[in-house]
């Protein structure tokens, strides 16, 4: 599994993308078993089709072997999303009895499993995800969908919800929102997207759904105690 191609993007660390002959390569290292690729994906441009090879002399023979392992499973479905279908947010998805879709979006730390904790017992709550939610433009507005990959709350749904209130995580000595012009809402939306950078055609698709959706859904700055009264707070707004 040699490395061959156009280097296009190096992670830093477990993964490296190359191109060659009109395909992606994928190289996954791990430092803990040796210099080696342990395993390298070939994806057509489109995404469409791949082919995942393993290098077996770093597995045991008689362990299952899961080919589509973290990281490779997100990197294909944000990949997959980027072509005009949707995107991928380090977010926690709410939804309510009504349908509604709550999206609290923040970085590492910013409180979405502790929000995610407080509204788990609120009467036809649904929990998407506490930490990585994918959103769409269909049917005529914004849908969030759950992912299996969750935060430190363990929550995750394979449910979908309509986008209503986008809500940026800060935490602060009162219950308070800020709302959001549209530039600053899709600058935050940005950084806490997980997008191919490298391809221009995906950068200008998200950009130009988040710039609708910041242009359509209310948007803002919630600045919370880490308390049910922010639940209260929320749907008093």
């Amino acid at each position: 599994m040699g490395t061959n191609g156009k280097k296009i993007f190096d992670s830093g660390g477990t993964w490296q993308l190359y191109e060659n002959n009109g395909n992606y390569k994928f190289y996954f290292y791990s430092e803990a078993i040796g210099p080696v690729p342990y395993k390298m994906a070939e994806v057509q441009k489109n995404f469409s089709r791949a082919r995942v090879f393993i290098h077996h002399p770093y597995f045991v023979p008689s362990q299952p072997i899961y080919p589509l392992e973290y990281p490779l499973d997100e990197l294909l479905l944000v990949h997959f999303l980027s072509q005009g279908r949707g995107v991928e947010v380090h977010a926690c998805g709410i939804s309510d009895s009504q349908g509604k879709g709550y999206l609290f979006i923040g970085q590492s730390g910013a409180g979405k499993s502790t929000m995610a904790g407080l509204w788990k017992d609120q009467p036809g709550i649904t929990i998407l995800s506490d930490d990585r939610i994918v959103l769409r433009k269909m049917a005529g507005g914004f849908w969030m969908y759950g992912t299996p990959w969750h935060g430190e709350g363990r929550f995750f749904s394979t449910s979908r919800a309509r986008l209503s209130r986008v809500y940026f995580l800060e935490k602060g000595e009162k219950n308070e929102l800020i709302p959001y012009g549209a530039a600053e809402a899709i600058g935050r939306l940005t950084a806490c997207s997980f997008l191919p950078f490298y391809k221009p055609e995906a950068l200008d698709f998200t950009l130009a759904s988040f710039d609708e959706m910041a242009k359509t859904v209310p948007t803002g700055e919630l600045r919370f105690v880490p308390d049910r009264n922010v639940i209260d707070f929320i749907n008093g707004i």
